[in-house]
C-alpha cells in the first residue's frame, strides 16, 4: 500500500469526523491513519464462550450472553437520580441491564424482543444478577462483524469514555480503517530476515494484533511487532555510535608514559582486580584510536572505579593533555578531590577543585592555570561548565553519576575544545543490561564486576520494630569493639515536617539509649548549613562520635572505613537502588559489616520483595533487575529519565530476550553493510530514513 494513505488525517475516516478527530488527537495522540494502525490493545478478552444466565457466577469477570430484551423502564434510585433498566432473558432466566447516564440515546438504540448479544461484568444484588452499561449488538450483526473471538481492549481516558468513545467505538474505527486500507501495509523487513526468524508478514501482524483469531495468532503478531520496534531503535542507536566513531575524531593517546608507568609500577595502593585490568585495557584501546571515546563505566559501590578513572587521567597527562572530573554534589566532588590527591601525592601532578563555594581569589588562580596548562586535573561540580572555565587542551572528561546531568550540560564540556575530549561516564547505580542496551546503546559499556580482595560481603538482615532491643544490644557490642554506626531515616522531601520530626524523635530516643559520656552521636540532615554538615561528618570520620544519625544526605560518596553497621529505619519507604547505595556506605574496611533493615509489620508485597532481595544478594546488577521489574524502566533512572522508552508495544523488562535478539541482528547487519546499500537492505534503509526524519531516537529516550 502506498504509505500515503496512512498519512491521511484521522477525521477523514468514516465514523470519526472533526469532533472525534480532535478528541483522538488530544487524548491519545492519534493524528492520522498510521497512528491508529499502531495504536495497540493493552489486553484481550476471550469472547469464544457464550454463558447462560443460570451459569453466571459472582466473579466480576466479563461474560457474553445471547437473549432478548423484553422490557425497558426508568427507575428513580436517589434524589433526582434515575437509571434506565432493561429486563434481559434467555431460556434459563433473567437479569437486569442498568444504565446510569445517556438514557435518551440508549433507549432509542435498544430493540425489544430481538435476539442480541450482551457483554459486560455481572454483579449480584441479593439473588438477582445485573450488568451495568453492557455492550449490546444484534445477533445478526455480531455474526458478520470483523471482530474475532479474542476481543482487543484499547487504552482509554476518562474524557473519551465520558464523550461516548468507548472501546467498542475504537474497535469499529479499526474495522473501518482495515476496510479502507484493505490491510495492504508495506513490508519493513528483507525477506531473508523474515525467513530466518520465522516472522509473519507486517500485514498479518497488524491484522492479528487488532483482530486475533486465536491466542497463537496473537502471540506471533506480538513477537513480530515487538521485534520490529526494538530492532529499529537498536539500528538507530548503533548507527549513531558507528557514525560518531567515524566522524568525531578524538585525540589519539598513543603514549603510555612515565606518569602512568610510575604509578602502576611503584605506587598502586593495592593490586588491581582482573575486572579493573580489563576495563583499563578497554579504555586504553579506545583512547589510543583516532575516534573519540564515549564509555560508560559501571561498577558497584566500592568496586574501585576511582582508581580506573585516575589511571585514565594519567594517560591523558602522559600525552600532554588535561583531565577533569565532574560530580553532581559538592560532598562527592570533595571526596573525589581527597581520594585523587591521595593517589597522586607521590607524583608531581597539580590537582585542584572548583565548586560553588570556591573563593574568588582561588578561582582566579584555577582559571589561569587551566588556560596555561599547568593545572593537570580539575575536579568540580557544575561550576566546571561556566563559560569562564577554559582549558588549554582538555583530553579526558570523567563524569560521575551521569544520570544527574542533562544532555546539554554535558555538551557544554565538549565545546571547551575544538576536538571533543574523550568521555568516561561512571555510575555506581547498576543499570540492568536490558536497560543499558536501550538507554546507553550509543555508549560502549565497561563493567567492574568484582570487589577488591579482602573485602567481606556485607551481611544484611531484616528486623521488625519489635526487635529493637536486640538490635540496640548488638550496636552496643559493635561500639565496644571500636566500630561506628550509621542510622538513616527516610526523607521523602527535604521540607516535609513529618520526616524531620521522625529524624529528631529518633535522635532523641537514641541519645537516651546511648547516653553521654559513654557514647557520642553526630546528626546530619538537609536543613543544616554546609559548614555544620562538614564539621559533623569530619567528627564522625575522625572517630570522635560513635553513631551518625542522618537522612539520605549520607547516600552518596561518604567514606568511613571504620563504620561497620548501617541501620535503615522505615526501610520499606526506600526504593531498592537507594537501599543498595546506603548499604554501600559500610563494608569499606577489613572488618565484617552489617546492614539492618528496620520495618513495621505492615508491608506491601513489593516492600516484602525489596526486603527479601536485599537480604539475599549484594549484587547490584541483580538488585537492579528486580528494581526494574518492580518499578518499570521509567522510574529507574530517576525523574530526569522518566520518559525512558516511549515504546508502543514492546516492554524492555518483559521482552528482554527479544531486545537482545534485535540488538544482535542490528549489529550483524550494520557490521556487514553499514550504509545499508545492499539491494536486500533497501527496505530497511527506507524505514530507517523515514524514522530518522520523524522520530529522532531521543524521542524514545529521554
Amino acid at each position: 500500500m502506498s504509505n500515503n494513505l496512512l498519512e491521511t488525517p484521522i477525521e477523514y475516516l468514516k465514523g470519526v469526523g472533526p469532533n472525534r478527530g480532535q478528541l483522538l488527537r488530544k487524548e491519545l495522540g492519534i493524528h492520522k491513519y498510521g497512528d491508529l494502525v499502531n495504536f495497540f490493545p493493552n489486553r484481550y478478552i476471550d469472547r469464544t464462550r457464550y454463558y447462560k444466565i443460570n451459569e453466571l457466577q459472582n466473579t466480576g469477570s466479563e461474560v457474553q450472553i445471547i437473549g432478548k430484551i423484553i422490557n425497558i423502564k426508568t427507575v428513580e434510585f436517589a434524589k433526582n437520580k434515575k437509571r434506565l433498566v432493561a429486563t434481559f432473558v434467555d431460556d434459563t432466566g433473567q437479569i437486569d441491564l442498568n444504565w446510569f447516564q445517556g438514557h435518551k440515546w440508549i433507549r432509542e438504540s435498544l430493540k425489544l424482543n430481538e435476539v442480541c448479544v450482551i457483554f459486560g461484568k455481572c454483579s449480584l444484588y441479593g439473588s438477582q444478577f445485573s450488568m451495568a452499561h453492557p455492550e449490546i449488538e444484534l445477533f445478526s450483526e455480531h455474526e458478520k462483524s470483523l471482530r474475532s473471538a479474542m476481543q482487543p481492549v484499547y487504552p482509554s481516558t476518562e474524557t473519551l469514555t465520558n464523550r461516548g468513545i468507548s472501546n467498542r467505538t475504537i474497535n469499529k474505527m479499526m474495522e473501518q480503517l482495515f476496510l479502507e486500507t484493505q490491510a495492504l501495509f508495506t513490508e519493513t523487513f528483507p525477506s531473508y530476515l523474515i525467513e530466518e526468524l520465522k516472522l509473519i508478514s507486517k500485514r498479518a501482524a497488524l491484522f492479528n494484533i487488532h483482530f486475533p483469531k486465536s491466542t497463537d495468532a496473537l502471540a506471533k503478531a506480538q513477537f513480530r511487532l515487538k521485534f520490529e520496534e526494538l530492532f529499529f531503535i537498536q539500528l538507530q542507536l548503533i548507527t549513531k555510535n558507528l557514525i560518531r566513531k567515524h566522524k568525531i575524531k578524538g585525540h589519539p593517546f598513543t603514549k603510555v608514559g612515565e606518569f602512568f608507568n610510575e604509578f602502576y609500577q611503584n605506587h598502586l595502593p593495592f593490586s588491581l582486580t582482573n575486572a579493573q585490568k580489563r576495563v583499563i585495557k578497554e579504555i586504553r584501546s579506545d583512547m589510543g584510536s583516532n575516534a573519540q571515546m564515549n564509555r560508560l563505566l559501571q561498577g558497584d559501590v566500592g568496586s574501585g572505579k576511582t582508581i580506573v578513572a585516575f589511571m585514565s587521567m594519567l594517560l591523558a597527562i602522559d600525552n600532554g593533555f588535561q583531565a577533569c572530573l565532574m560530580a553532581p554534589t559538592e560532598i562527592l566532588a570533595n571526596q573525589h578531590f581527597i581520594g585523587l590527591s591521595e593517589l597522586a601525592k607521590t607524583l608531581n601532578i597539580n590537582i585542584k577543585i572548583l565548586t560553588g563555594s570556591t573563593k574568588i581569589a582561588t578561582r582566579r588562580i584555577i582559571h589561569e592555570e587551566l588556560e596555561n596548562g599547568s593545572l593537570h586535573i580539575i575536579i568540580g561540580t557544575h561550576a566546571l561548565l561556566e563559560d569562564k572555565v577554559k582549558f588549554q587542551n582538555l583530553g579526558l572528561a570523567v563524569i560521575d553519576e551521569q544520570h544527574r546531568f542533562g544532555v546539554e550540560q554535558r555538551s557544554k564540556l565538549w565545546k571547551k575544545n575544538e576536538i571533543p575530549p574523550h568521555v568516561l561516564v561512571m555510575t555506581a547505580t547498576p543499570i540492568p543490561r536490558t536497560l543499558a542496551m536501550s538507554l546507553y546503546g550509543d555508549l560502549d559499556i565497561s563493567v567492574i564486576d568484582e570487589l577488591p580482595p579482602g573485602r567481606k560481603p556485607i551481611q544484611t538482615v531484616h528486623r521488625f520494630d519489635s526487635n529493637r532491643l536486640k538490635v540496640w544490644k548488638f550496636l552496643r557490642d559493635e561500639i565496644a569493639l571500636g566500630r561506628q554506626i550509621y542510622i538513616v531515616y527516610p526523607l521523602i522531601q527535604e521540607s516535609e515536617k513529618m520526616d524531620f520530626k521522625d529524624l529528631m524523635d529518633g535522635y532523641e530516643s537514641i541519645s537516651r539509649d546511648f547516653p553521654l559520656p559513654q557514647y557520642s552521636i553526630s546528626i546530619l540532615h538537609g536543613k543544616m548549613k554546609p559548614a555544620d554538615k562538614d564539621s559533623e561528618m569530619k567528627r564522625f570520620a575522625e572517630g570522635k562520635t560513635n553513631i551518625m544519625v542522618a537522612t539520605t544526605v549520607i547516600e552518596v560518596g561518604v567514606n568511613v572505613p571504620n563504620a561497620s553497621v548501617m541501620i535503615i529505619e522505615s526501610a520499606e519507604r526506600f526504593g531498592l537502588s537507594q537501599l543498595h547505595q546506603l548499604r554501600g556506605r559500610v563494608g569499606r574496611g577489613a572488618e565484617q559489616s552489617y546492614c539492618i533493615l528496620m520495618t513495621s509489620y505492615k508491608l506491601s508485597d513489593d516492600s516484602k520483595t525489596r526486603m527479601d532481595t536485599m537480604v539475599q544478594t549484594n549484587d547490584g546488577f541483580e538488585i537492579a533487575e528486580v528494581d526494574l521489574k518492580l518499578r518499570g524502566p521509567g522510574d529507574l533512572m530517576g525523574t530526569q529519565q522518566s520518559g525512558v522508552l516511549n515504546l508502543q508495544i514492546a516492554d524492555i523488562v518483559r521482552d528482554r530476550d527479544i531486545l537482545g535478539l534485535a540488538r544482535n541482528y542490528a549489529l550483524k547487519i550494520l557490521k556487514e553493510d553499514g550504509p545499508l546499500q545492499k539491494p536486500e537492505h533497501a527496505v530497511l534503509k527506507a524505514v530507517f530514513m523515514e524514522l530518522t526524519k520523524k522520530k529522532n531516537i531521543w524521542n524514545y529516550i529521554s
